[in-house]
């Protein structure tokens, strides 16, 4: 630890130490010399103050753990292998570049003025601010002012009496007191300890904003979510009105061709029972649509109603590259890395907190004013009074309560640190799995397009087929059924694709700036 004592004592010829030797020096006692004297004290008594205010520190001064960070993100795409493309990040660029959507980027600004989440989590952080200011005033003397007046009346008869018996003239029943103090507690800080708990509400502070940057990004994250999601559900709306619609048709023909005995009634039930299979749906898919208008509508800090709608989940971006960066980059962007950090600045600091309390604790108060029973003389020197004291305490016996409260602090700290890694090591994770999420998942909404197309030329081939007399409604069934689920699972994969774009945009600690 550096203690500023040490440097006083290693430096004795100081100008403070040449200012005591010759305030008690031989003098002679003048005006002039009183007026020197007060000026030696009043530095002695400032130095002294700040030796004490600006004393030790003990405890560990915090350094950022050495973390061992990949060359490049596992599933990175060609831009970060590019060295010359590495410093670019997708998680570097504002919200409203990444997201096209004019609707999305109204959506997210709204949400970020008015969710309850984000709301919530500004208030803490003026709460940590107040919390910070109350803890760094331990460091400072605390000065309270008062006054007081009293007036007394007696009976005009009684005084009377009293100045008769004692052959007093005159009198007078009204009766005057006054005063006015000042008085002041120091804590004094010589070993850090109030310095330390400052510098741990700080970083508590630090942590709490880190932690209102992570809720932007989460509601960020949430509405192109929820935005996405409630497009894909209309998508899927959208396509089952079209089943319906082409399975009305289909029904029709059918009856048609049984009436005039080119089909068979199990023709018709066949037919209607696709078309009953896609009604079904019909209100499952409103249900939805609803629902995820209410969340929606929440997450933007509005009761619940309608919600715009913009582009079509297929008309979303799909950049067919994304460049992650470098990972060490990550660690000054997530909010989350940088919360976990703040938490270890702080139980790093709680250590220096525990240490202090094993030395000697001192404070100084005191106390002056001035008391008269006659206004006039209120500020007169005669009446004036102080007192000052100082004191100390340390603790003898405890039984272990200040060693295993050090023993305590270092382990939340390993504890903090544990978490700081695992913090680190999760990011990583969530970066590698968002970029093959990305990746696969476009592999496999090509893959869907393709069976798709082929489905609609075997229920096109079918439909002829049938109309032909070659073969039985069942094979139409089949496969109107079969394209039904494909281009519903279709929308559900373009749906996972935009998705993927967005985890991995909030994977690589992009939304809050």
């Amino acid at each position: 630890m550096t203690c500023i004592a040490k440097s006083v004592e290693r430096n004795k010829d100081t100008l403070l130490s040449r200012l005591v030797r010759s305030h008690w020096s031989d003098r002679t006692e003048t005006p002039l010399s009183r007026h020197l004297d007060s000026i030696v004290h009043f530095i002695v008594l400032g130095a002294l103050m700040l030796l004490l205010l600006f004393g030790c520190k003990v405890g560990p001064n915090y350094k950022r753990p050495v973390v061992d960070t990949p060359q490049t993100f596992r599933g990175a795409m060609a831009p970060d292998i590019n060295p010359e493309n590495s410093t670019q990040s997708l998680g570097d660029e504002q919200w409203s570049d990444v997201f096209k959507d004019p609707v999305v980027k109204q959506l997210i600004g709204q949400a970020l003025a008015n969710n309850f989440d984000a709301r919530i989590a500004a208030q803490r952080v003026a709460e940590a601010e107040a919390q910070a200011g109350i803890v760094r005033s331990q460091q400072f003397p605390s000065i309270s002012v008062g006054g007081n007046e009293t007036v007394l009346r007696l009976p005009t008869a009684l005084v009377q009496n009293y100045n008769n018996r004692s052959g007093n003239s005159g009198g007078n029943s009204l009766f005057y007191g006054g005063g006015f103090s000042a008085s002041s507690a120091w804590n004094l800080d010589f070993w850090g300890l109030y310095r330390r708990q400052t510098e741990a509400a700080r970083a508590q502070l630090l942590a709490t904003e880190w932690g209102e940057r992570a809720t932007r990004m989460a509601v960020v994250e949430s509405v192109a979510q929820a935005y996405l999601q409630l497009r894909t559900l209309d998508r899927q709306l959208e396509i089952t009105k079209r089943t319906i619609a082409a399975r009305q048709d289909s029904l029709h023909l059918t009856r048609v061709l049984e009436e005039h005995g080119a089909g068979s009634l199990a023709d018709v039930r066949q037919a209607e029972e696709l078309l009953y299979a896609a009604n079904v749906n019909l209100p499952l898919l409103t249900q939805a649509i609803e629902q995820q208008e209410n969340n929606l509508s929440v997450l933007l800090g509005h009761n619940p109603g309608p919600v715009a709608r913009g582009l079509e989940i297929t008309d979303q971006p799909h950049p067919a590259e994304i460049p992650a960066g470098i990972p060490s980059r990550i660690l000054e962007r997530r909010p989350d890395i940088l919360q976990a950090e703040a938490n270890l600045i702080a139980a790093n600091a709680e250590i220096g907190v525990a240490k202090a309390q094993f030395f000697p604790q001192m404070s100084l108060t005191a106390l002056a004013g001035t008391s008269t029973n006659q206004l006039n003389t209120l500020f007169n020197q005669k009446n004036a009074y102080w007192y000052a004291a100082g004191s100390f305490s340390q603790s003898v016996f405890d039984a272990g309560r200040l060693r295993n409260n050090y023993r305590l602090s270092k382990s939340v700290e390993q504890e903090t640190l544990v978490n700081y890694q695992k913090t680190i090591a999760g990011a990583f994770r969530d970066v590698a799995n968002a970029l093959i999420a990305y990746r696969k998942t476009r592999e496999r909404r090509e893959q869907q397009e393709r069976e798709t197309e082929a489905t609609a030329g075997a229920v096109s081939l079918a439909r002829v087929r049938y109309n032909g007399g070659n073969t039985s409604y069942l094979e139409v069934l089949t496969n109107d059924t079969n394209l039904y689920n494909a281009q519903l699972t279709l929308a559900d994969t373009e749906q996972q694709e935009a998705l993927s774009l967005v985890q991995l945009y909030a994977a690589l600690g992009g939304g809050w700036q």
